[in-house]
């Protein structure tokens, strides 16, 4: 077996090109890699391009750089924070407080156990729960006693006079 110095020197050159390529190649994704990671994570053109110019200039340095001062989170993962914060918030804002004292009362309590202020009134048809400025019933129609009733005529109004006066 010769030696020989030309096949040698071929070989290093071949493996030189294909390193250097590879280092080009891998410098590219990189600066793409920070545009795009940039784009979701801020919205500020300046920055998307300081970013990048930042990678391109100091290649793996500069990804390290970013990779500190990026921001923790994407644009997204900040939006689905806000909707849970608010949707925690509402939950909070829904709950029912007691028009006297202020403090929470449950929705199926007919008086407040701290002020003793009335909170529900209770339909006499059904007696299911109404609110108390609710002139007829939602669960059954009945208007509350003492309410106008719509379309009646004044036989109907003296006729259940007459009904109640037998009772």
């Amino acid at each position: 077996m010769v030696f020989d110095p030309t096949f040698l020197s071929g070989i290093t050159l071949v493996l030189a090109g294909f390193a250097g390529a590879f280092l080009v190649s891998l410098w590219v994704a990189l600066v793409v890699w920070t545009y795009r990671d940039i784009r979701a994570r801020h919205r500020d053109r300046l920055v998307h391009f300081l970013a990048a110019a930042l990678v391109v200039l100091l290649n793996l340095p500069g990804i390290l750089v970013y990779l500190v001062l990026r921001p923790a989170r994407t644009l997204e993962e900040e939006y689905q924070q806000t909707l849970e914060e608010e949707a925690l918030l509402q939950a909070i804002e829904d709950q029912s407080v007691c028009p006297g004292c202020e403090r929470r009362v449950k929705d199926d309590w007919l008086v407040c156990p701290t002020c003793q202020t009335k909170l529900h009134k209770t339909c006499h048809s059904c007696g299911q729960f109404m609110e108390l400025p609710w002139n007829i019933c939602p669960h059954c129609g009945t208007p509350a006693p003492g309410m106008r009733k719509e379309g009646g005529t004044m036989d109907d109004v003296v006729r259940g006079l007459q009904v109640e006066e037998e009772k």
